[in-house]
């Protein structure tokens, strides 16, 4: 039962999150997919380990995955727009 509410919570949090995001986005008049492919690698994350936990593949593989999408998220970087304040 707890895996359940866990998971809940978690899908309900990503989608708050990314519509957030995507205010914030719009807000601030910020357009292109480069600056956005830092947060899409890190919300791919918290999917990756999610299904990993649902079905069972939790291991080289969930690890690999991961590690990537957090250098590939490191990288893209530098493509967010530096703040002017």
């Amino acid at each position: 039962m707890l895996p359940i509410i866990l998971t809940i919570i978690l899908l309900i949090a990503l989608m708050f999150s990314i519509s957030s995001l995507m205010k914030k986005r719009n807000k601030a008049g910020i357009t292109g997919v480069k600056s956005a492919l830092t947060a899409i690698s890190f919300y791919l994350i918290g999917i990756t380990n999610l299904l990993a936990y649902w079905f069972h593949f939790i291991g080289i593989i969930n690890w690999s995955i991961t590690v990537i999408l957090l250098i590939l998220g490191a990288y893209f970087t530098k493509y967010m727009p530096v703040s002017e304040k």
